[in-house]
Parts: C-alpha cells; sequence; structure tokens
C-alpha cells in the first residue's frame, strides 16, 4: 500500500517537474524568437530607409531641371516623383523609430533625408555637386551609425538568446 501511494507521488511529482521544465523551455524559445524578429524587422528598417539612394537621384533631377530652366511640365512631373518616392521612405523612418530607440540613429536618418531634399535647392552646377556629395556622405553616416546598433544589438541579443536557452558560450554573468 505504501509503496503503491509512494509511486503515484512520485508519478505525479515526475510530471510537474517535467511540465515545469517544458514551460520554462518554451518561454526562452519564445523569447529567442521574438529577440530574432525584432532584429529581422529592424534590418528591414534602416536597409529600406538607406535604399533612399532613389530620392537623392529625384532630387538631383529636379535641382538640375530647375538650374537649366526646364519646362514647368517636366518640373512638375519631376516634383510629383519625388512626393511619391518620398512618401515610401515614410513607412521605413516609422518603423526606424519605434524599433529603434537610439537617438543617433533618428538623428542620422533624418540628417540623410534632409541632405537628400536639399540638393533641389542649389544655387548652381557646382553647389548641386557639392550637396550631391554631401547627401551620399550623409547616407553613409546613416549606415555606419545603424551597423553599429545592429552589430552591438545582435551581439547583445545572441548572449540573451543563449542565456535563455542555456547553450554552451553563454555569459554567467547578467547582461546591463
Amino acid at each position: 500500500m505504501l509503496a503503491t501511494i509512494v509511486a503515484v507521488v512520485g508519478t505525479l511529482l515526475g510530471s510537474i517537474v517535467t511540465g515545469v521544465f517544458q514551460h520554462l523551455a518554451s518561454g526562452r524559445t519564445e523569447r529567442a524568437a521574438a529577440a530574432q524578429q525584432l532584429r529581422q524587422d529592424q534590418l528591414d528598417a534602416i536597409t529600406n530607409l538607406a535604399a533612399g539612394a532613389d530620392y537623392r537621384r529625384i532630387m538631383r533631377k529636379r535641382g538640375q531641371a530647375r538650374l537649366n530652366q526646364a519646362s514647368k511640365a517636366r518640373q512638375e512631373q519631376l516634383r510629383h516623383e519625388s512626393h511619391v518616392i518620398r512618401s515610401t521612405l515614410t513607412q521605413p523612418m516609422t518603423a526606424l523609430k519605434v524599433l529603434i530607440p537610439d537617438p543617433r540613429i533618428h538623428a542620422a536618418a533624418r540628417a540623410m533625408v534632409q541632405a537628400a531634399y536639399s540638393i533641389r535647392d542649389s544655387a548652381d552646377a557646382d553647389a548641386l555637386n557639392t550637396a550631391q556629395e554631401a547627401a551620399c556622405l550623409a547616407h553613409d553616416d546613416f549606415v555606419n551609425a545603424a551597423t553599429q546598433y545592429v552589430t552591438g544589438s545582435a551581439g547583445r541579443e545572441t548572449r540573451i538568446a543563449r542565456d535563455s536557452l542555456g547553450l554552451p558560450g553563454s555569459d554567467p554573468t547578467p547582461n546591463s
């Protein structure tokens, strides 16, 4: 009788312990998956915004058209194209602000878009070239800042994922 009670209690405790371990493991897996999804969303926002080279190109065309005194119809067509392209930058800029809480990245993104926007207001061909170069540099600055952020983020997220899964190479000290 006592052996039967011990066997039943042992079975119940074994089931409870197994359930707790499964619950903990699934939580770790979910956190790792969420961290990976966040990283992918951040990369998507960065790459979509960095693809703003089309915006620089169209702003240069607008500046050239204005300087070359192109027809009003041509200038209006380029203006419309630039508005369409600029509107495609709104979504990744918003995503960037929501997904990446780093004001340096936000400032670099704004500077990149503003530098591209400024191309069209150049006073002459030399100023147009200078503005184009400045916009390219602002783009590079954004990409460099974003790369530093993502590289740091990726390392931190990898450590968190490794820690939560109990994988070898995880840091036994808490992350700060």
